[in-house]
């Protein structure tokens, strides 16, 4: 019974992350984009007004899906947290709510984009992959069937 409670309370903060959307400032992009113990995270950043993003942030969401022990799939957008409302329906809409999801919260998002990825020039969609060894990858743009091979 000890040892249920000690499980429970290790994977309550991850639990109540998820499905949540959080702040994410400057302070907390290192700890994004630290390589994984395992497998690969995909940051899938995304914008309301995006038209290539609901496809993939689905595509990505079906990968993670299908290999839910490699992928750790963590959705942040590039509009302000201060948008709450608006990012939780759409989340919620494209059916991915359940998973990690981020907001940008500096007064600067050029100073986020630069930090999460200094090749990137904000447009959306991109996804970020960063692997166990410390390898990354970087897509923009709508994702293609090669490209989500690639990924995985």
């Amino acid at each position: 019974m000890k040892r249920l409670l000690l499980i429970v309370a290790l994977l309550f903060p991850v639990l109540a992350m998820a499905g949540t959307l959080q702040p994410l400032a400057a302070d907390d992009v290192a700890a994004l984009l630290k390589p994984p113990a395992h497998g690969e995270r995909i940051i899938a950043l995304w914008a309301l007004d995006c038209a290539y993003c609901e496809p993939n942030l689905e595509a990505l969401a079906r990968l993670q899906r299908a290999h839910p022990r490699d992928i750790e799939l963590v959705i942040v957008t590039t509009d302000s947290i201060e948008r709450r409302q608006a990012i939780e329906a759409h989340l919620q809409h494209m059916k991915v709510d359940g998973f990690p999801n981020r907001a940008y919260t500096e007064a600067t998002p050029d100073r986020l984009n630069f930090l999460l990825d200094p090749n990137w020039g904000g447009e959306t969609p991109r996804v970020l992959v960063i692997r166990a060894d410390g390898s990354r990858l970087g897509i923009s743009g709508e994702l293609t069937p090669a490209q989500l091979h690639k990924i995985r």
